[in-house]
């Protein structure tokens, strides 16, 4: 799922492509035209005539039934003046039609269940799509304080869901949000990721200390998950002004974009195992309180965007990318981003990646609309969460 691009492109391939597929349908119609011309500028009947038969066998993939069979009538009718008119002997003549008219019937056939598989592709995107706005819920541009913007590309690119996960909600706590990563692909992490979010949704709501939600997730992962199945994660918090908490739970580290334009990667003072395992290690989140002032910004994404390869094997460069594309404008910072991460790999990801961006914004006019705005959103106060000893600044 993405957001709509706020900044103009060139649409020029779109248009090209749209008036390719136009045209497509009067392809099996041109070759029939040129067998004709063919025929008509050598006289050889029985060389060109069964090249008719190409015209009702392309409009398989072009046209519906109806399409397919008025192409074959075309070739048909055409076939049979050009037999005449070269005198071409009766028996060949009637094979020669008669082959044409089986293959537009099995051209036919073969478009009618074409359609019907469309149709029902048709259906199961509409079912995904649903399925998307449910689990990974659309991010608004402005959450609390923040200026948002989030970039989502599943590699199953009819799923249109995968098995990264994000989530950003205001609560009586502030904002708090999660980016993560589940182990393995298809329905069975894609239902691992629906488990995540729920129980991060409830618990970011109800838990005053943001490791209390991480051992809510954690509690819940170890009743359902296997035994090799895990769950990286960056789940952070902003309780209080100028003060942003994370946990990073085995997760790569979120960039933090100072109002200089530095980037600087959030490495956790204490590591921590991936939500899921930590029966078989002794270690336990830990809380980092990092300050956030004006103008700054975390970026929080999963390994599908860092491992991303080009031709030569070589991993995308996320830190240079940010620092060529950093703005005051999450959104058009993520495009410039996603972009550039298409054109690394060639146009097709490999592994889902999910990016999410936040923006304190640096004009006190912007502060105070996004207070406004979520104070519109959250009825309560935002509580002062106390540090706990193992907090690390």
């Amino acid at each position: 799922m993405t957001q709509a691009r706020e900044h103009g492109g060139d649409h020029r391939p779109t248009r090209l492509f749209r008036s390719s597929a136009a045209a497509a349908p009067l392809l099996p119609v041109l070759i029939v035209l040129v067998v004709l011309l063919l025929d008509l500028a050598d006289g050889a009947g029985m060389i060109w005539l069964p090249l008719l038969a190409a015209g009702p066998a392309l409009a398989a993939t072009t046209n519906g039934p109806r399409g397919v069979l008025c192409v074959g009538l075309l070739a048909a009718g055409l076939g049979a003046a050009l037999g005449i008119r070269d005198v071409v002997p009766g028996p060949a003549l009637a094979a020669v039609l008669g082959a044409l008219v089986a293959v537009t019937l099995a051209s036919a056939l073969a478009s009618a269940l074409r359609g019907r598989r469309e149709r029902v592709l048709a259906a199961v995107r509409s079912v995904a799509e649903a399925a998307q706005h449910a689990l990974l819920k659309p991010v608004p541009a402005t959450v609390g304080p923040f200026q948002t913007a989030v970039r989502y590309c599943a590699a199953a690119a009819e799923a249109r869901i995968g098995g990264d996960l994000y989530a950003l909600i205001p609560t009586p706590y502030g904002v708090r949000l999660i980016v993560g990563d589940v182990r393995g692909k298809g329905l069975p992490a894609v239902g691992t990721a629906a488990l995540v979010l729920g129980v991060f949704r409830e618990a970011a709501y109800d838990e005053p200390d943001l490791l209390d939600v991480v051992d809510r997730i954690e509690r819940s992962l170890a009743r359902n998950l296997g035994g090799d199945d895990f769950v990286t994660a960056v789940v952070a918090g902003y309780p209080r002004t100028g003060q942003l908490e994370v946990v990073n739970c085995g997760h790569a580290p979120p960039l933090l974009v100072r109002a200089a334009g530095d980037v600087v990667a959030v490495e956790p003072t204490h590591p921590s195992p991936p939500l899921g395992l930590r029966a078989l290690h002794d270690q336990t989140p830990s809380l980092q309180v990092l300050p956030f002032a004006d103008a700054d910004q975390l970026l929080l994404y999963t390994d599908g965007v860092t491992e991303a390869r080009d031709r030569g094997r070589e991993f995308y460069p996320l830190v240079e990318g940010l620092t060529r594309h950093v703005c005051d404008e999450p959104a058009r910072t993520l495009d410039a981003l996603h972009d550039e991460l298409l054109t690394h790999v060639g146009g097709r990801l490999h592994d889902d990646a999910a990016l999410l961006l936040i923006r304190q914004p640096a004009a006190a006019g912007d502060c105070a609309a996004a207070d406004s705005a979520a104070e519109m959103i959250i009825p309560h106060p935002v509580a002062p969460v106390p540090l706990r000893r193992d907090q690390a600044v």
